[in-house]
């Protein structure tokens, strides 16, 4: 499957997921343990590829399988940063209001291009770069509220502490992106058995935290596994389907693709989320909105289109045909 079809798929997904997200909502609150909703995830994801993989290991030609440690120790460590990711995300809302922290969350894709150039040593071109600084100002500009809003004064005002935790949470977002496609693409095993060592850890670290969380409140509402499926409706199922969706589509684009195609997808899933909003929730659009979407659709064009798209440069044809006038005058002349 060509990898744009994946990217669009990705991008209906993600931008649904919020929608799905504030349906699953009863009365403004959730009646379910949102803390369950990845745990599912992982485990709905690594169930299908364990099938996927099942069906490569019954074919003609069985799927290449790397089993030893020294590989196979390498994929908790996407799930280790994600977590502190995690952690890192609420202490930054401590000292953030949310619309500063979502604005701020931008800088993800400027890191991740920093990364993916120093990290996976992967060059990016000049015009690749101004792509990428354009839509981290689209998404930016699309996130801006009206100056006569009190959001607007307190974008700046923040601690010192907040700005540099939102810097440390862009860095992290993205070297977890960064590093699980260098894993993905370490070697030429199969994507299927990628997944299921990736997922199986993902599955252990977010029960761990149900577990945690259990401690925390002195197991007031039980153990996790005893309420796990409390208060789900069909549309939290659908919540937890499209989030392991998502998931696995983005493994296949950092298998197959790489983190520049994700992070557009992830944008421009978010401005399409703005845009759908403004029919499922009354969302009243905004200016910034619309020139936000109209950067990002310059940025798409300026990264992924050949540059002789970008630059009208003359064809050979034409040039040849002016080098002979050139050499046909300077004949001319000289006689």
């Amino acid at each position: 499957m060509p990898w744009y079809l994946v990217a669009a798929f990705l991008t209906l997904l993600t931008s649904s997921q919020g929608i799905l997200t504030t349906l699953s909502q009863s009365h403004g609150k959730y009646r379910y343990d949102y803390a369950t909703v990845p745990f599912l995830a992982e485990v709905f994801k690594l169930l299908v590829s364990s099938f996927f993989l099942g069906k490569e290991c019954q074919s003609s030609s069985p799927p290449r399988m790397t089993r030893e440690w020294k590989t196979v120790r390498l994929f908790p460590i996407p799930s280790i940063i994600y977590l502190v990711h995690n952690n890192v995300q609420f202490a930054t809302l401590t000292y953030v209001d949310p619309s500063t922290y979502q604005i701020m969350g931008n800088l993800k894709i400027v890191t991740t291009g920093i990364l993916f150039r120093f990290f996976l040593r992967r060059r990016l071109t000049t015009l690749q770069w101004m792509a990428i600084v354009l839509l981290t100002v689209g998404t930016t500009t699309s996130q801006v509220k009206g100056c006569g809003e009190a959001s607007c004064d307190s974008l700046f005002s923040a601690p010192i502490q907040g700005y540099m935790l939102g810097l440390l949470s862009a860095c992290l977002s993205a070297l977890a992106g960064v590093y699980t496609e260098y894993l993905m693409k370490k070697n030429n095993d199969s994507l299927y058995w990628q997944n299921v060592q990736l997922y199986m850890f993902g599955a252990i670290f977010n029960m761990a935290r149900l577990m945690l969380d259990d401690f925390r409140s002195g197991f007031e509402y039980g153990p996790w596994w005893q309420r796990l499926l409390d208060g789900y409706t069909v549309t939290t199922w659908l919540v937890v389907l499209n989030l392991g969706s998502s998931g696995l589509l983005v493994s296949w684009l950092m298998k197959y693709a790489d983190n520049i195609v994700k992070v557009y997808s992830t944008s421009m899933a978010m401005l399409l989320t703005m845009v759908l909003s403004i029919f499922f929730f009354s969302f009243k659009p905004t200016l910034q909105l619309f020139l936000g979407i109209i950067i990002c659709m310059i940025s798409l064009h300026m990264y992924f289109a050949p540059a002789q798209k970008l630059v009208d440069l003359p064809t050979p044809a034409n040039l040849a045909s002016d080098t002979l006038k050139e050499i046909a005058c300077e004949r001319i002349g000289e006689s």
